[in-house]
C-alpha cells in the first residue's frame, strides 16, 4: 500500500527543533521543508505549496503572527502554531487571526502528528464539493447516508454506519483510533480499542470482497484506519498477502 505523501513546512530558527520535527514527520510518511526565518517561510510557503505549516512564533526577523498574516493573505493552508506561551488569550488571538491550532512547547511528536491529521482532515473536507465518496465498487453518499456496492444497497447497523461515515468524510486520510472511538461513541467514548476492532471486522464483512485481505478499509498499524478512494490490484497467487492487523 502506498501512503499519500503530504508536505509539511517547518518554520523554526532552532536547528534542534527542526531536526526533531523532521525525524518524527519523515518517519510517519511526510515530506518536509525547513525555514528558519519569517522571510524564508513566506517564500517557501509560496514555492513549495505545503499541505501543513508548523510555525514557531519566535523568529529572528519577524514575529510568527506577522508571517501568519502574510500567508493568510493568499493561502488557506492549515497553520499550526508552536509557542512557549500557554496564555489562553494569546491562543484565541492567533486562532482568530487564522491559525488552525496551537501547540505549547515542550510537546511530544505523537501529539503534533495527531493535530496535523486533524488539520488535514478539516482542510481536505472543506475542499470536497461532492457528497459522494467512491472506493472501488463502494459508493457512499454522505448526505443521504446511503451505501451501495455495484448499485446494490448495503444494509448497515447504526454503529457500522457511523464508522463508515467518519472514514468516508476523511477518505484517503488516516483516522486515528482515538478519533474514531470519540466520533462513534459520541458522548460516551469507549476506551477499549477492541470494540472498534470488532466493529471494523463486521463492516469489512459487508463491504470487502475478501474481509481477511481488505482493499477498501485498510489498517494503519498502531495508528488507525483509512478508507482508500483508490487501491491497487490484488496480489498475485505467488505473493504472500499483507497481514491484517485488526
Amino acid at each position: 500500500m502506498t501512503k499519500p505523501v503530504n508536505t509539511v513546512l517547518i518554520v523554526d530558527d532552532e536547528p534542534k527543533i527542526r531536526r526533531f520535527l523532521r525525524a518524527g514527520l519523515e518517519l510517519n510518511g511526510y515530506a518536509v521543508v525547513e525555514s528558519e526565518t519569517g522571510e524564508d517561510a513566506v517564500r517557501d510557503a509560496l514555492f513549495h505549496a505545503p499541505d501543513v505549516i508548523i510555525l514557531d512564533l519566535s523568529l529572528p526577523d519577524m514575529g510568527g503572527d506577522e508571517v501568519l498574516e502574510q500567508i493568510r493573505g493568499w493561502s488557506n493552508t492549515p497553520v499550526i502554531i508552536l509557542s512557549i506561551e500557554s496564555n489562553e488569550s494569546e491562543k484565541v488571538r492567533l486562532l482568530n487571526a487564522g491559525a488552525d491550532d496551537y501547540v505549547v512547547k515542550p510537546f511530544g511528536i505523537t501529539e503534533l502528528l495527531a493535530r496535523i491529521e486533524v488539520a488535514l482532515r478539516r482542510f481536505f473536507r472543506s475542499k470536497t464539493e461532492s457528497p459522494v465518496v467512491e472506493a472501488g465498487p463502494l459508493r457512499i453518499n454522505l448526505v443521504t447516508r446511503t451505501v451501495t456496492i455495484a448499485q446494490h444497497q448495503v444494509k448497515l447497523t447504526r454503529m457500522e454506519d457511523r464508522l463508515l461515515h467518519v472514514l468516508a468524510a476523511n477518505a484517503g486520510l488516516v483516522v486515528t483510533h482515538e478519533h474514531l472511538l470519540k466520533e462513534i461513541w459520541s458522548g460516551n467514548p469507549r476506551e477499549n480499542i477492541q470494540y472498534l476492532r470488532i466493529l471494523v471486522r463486521k463492516l469489512r464483512q459487508k463491504i470487502e470482497a475478501d474481509p481477511d485481505h481488505p482493499r477498501i478499509l485498510v489498517t494503519e498499524s498502531g495508528v488507525g484506519y483509512r478508507l482508500l478512494s483508490k487501491f491497487a490490484d490484488p496480489p498475485s497467487t505467488t505473493e504472500r498477502p499483507e497481514p491484517v492487523d485488526f
